[in-house]
């Protein structure tokens, strides 16, 4: 009987399972170890994220200062002519940035409501064997190359452009905002369907309980309960409107024009230093450092806007 009770007692102070403590303890050992390692390599890609833009912008005002300096603030920024080659140099930017912020706007006002009506009509109205190919068929657009959009518009649209309002060249402002229309559809697509699919249901239920009707309930819940997401998806379009060059350079006409009308040829911010950059120097190649930091800049504002302004100020 002694012995009975004995084995019981040993029994019971072995760990269930039948682990030694031994083994929990080298078992708590490793997991300790793999949590704070991984600890450790998630906050190592963190710094080396911030550590990235902190160098980039440092390199963008150390290269693009000393342009501006000899320029001029106000010849560079507001100067309208852009004679880099001519035997007295001009180096003012003001068309480059207009027509900058013309493309991204005529894009953004074309390829938002597009692109918010797919994506709501893939998430909430279209049948599954429908959606799928659709949906399918916008993620391919986002990994088409840029200088494939740039060949097809350069090849299709511009000409097209040509025949429709009798112009002598199609390489214009509005070749380039329907490029960049279509190139920015997948962004807002994709990210705007994401944000869909995660409202509660209850919320629609909700709504259609109370006699709304189903077109009422997704323009008037489904779209506000997503607002955020949307906009995250609209900042990512707009960034990829801003900083698109090789598409745009195929169909605005590479002309340092001011866009005083949708059917002149254009240069970009980005055009202007891809299709000089391979043959400058001295000045001039400091100058196109100097656009650079001016995209920079004007990238790093539309995204505060938008993410501090728009979003910042509706979150609940």
């Amino acid at each position: 009987m002694t012995q009975v009770l004995q084995n019981r007692a040993a029994a019971g102070a072995q760990p269930a399972g039948g682990q030694k403590p031994g083994l929990q303890q080298l078992r708590r050992f490793f997991q300790t170890a793999v949590e704070l390692t991984m600890n450790a390599v998630f906050f190592l890609c963190g710094m080396v994220a911030v550590a990235s833009v902190a160098l980039i912008t440092l390199y963008m005002i150390a290269s693009g200062l000393p342009a501006i300096r000899t320029i001029g603030v106000v010849d560079f920024l507001l100067g309208q002519v852009w004679a880099s080659t001519a035997a007295d140099p001009q180096y003012g930017i003001l068309p480059f940035i207009l027509s900058s912020l013309a493309g991204t706007g005529g894009a953004i006002l074309l390829g938002v409501p597009v692109g918010l009506a797919t994506a709501l009509f893939l998430s909430k109205m279209a049948p599954r064997r429908l959606a799928g190919p659709i949906g399918a068929a916008v993620e391919l657009l986002a990994g088409i190359p840029s200088v494939v959009y740039g060949l097809l518009g350069m090849r299709i649209l511009v000409p097209a452009v040509s025949r429709v309002f009798g112009l002598a060249s199609g390489a214009c402002l509005l070749a380039a905002i329907l490029v960049l229309a279509i190139m920015i559809l997948p962004s807002i697509v994709s990210v705007s369907i994401t944000a869909l699919n995660a409202v509660p249901p209850e919320y629609e239920e909700g709504s259609l309980a109370l006699g709304a009707t189903p077109t009422e309930t997704y323009f008037k819940v489904s779209i506000p309960a997503a607002r955020s997401g949307i906009l995250t998806g609209v900042v990512l379009g707009i960034g990829r409107a801003v900083g698109e060059a090789m598409a745009v350079i195929m169909v605005a006409g590479n002309v340092a024009n001011m866009p005083t009308s949708l059917f002149r040829s254009v240069t970009f911010l980005t055009t202007a230093i891809a299709k000089e950059m391979g043959y400058a120097g001295g000045l001039q190649r400091q100058a196109l450092f100097s656009i650079a930091l001016v995209l920079f800049v004007f990238i790093m504002i539309i995204n505060a806007i938008l993410n501090f302004g728009l979003k910042g100020g509706k979150e609940q």
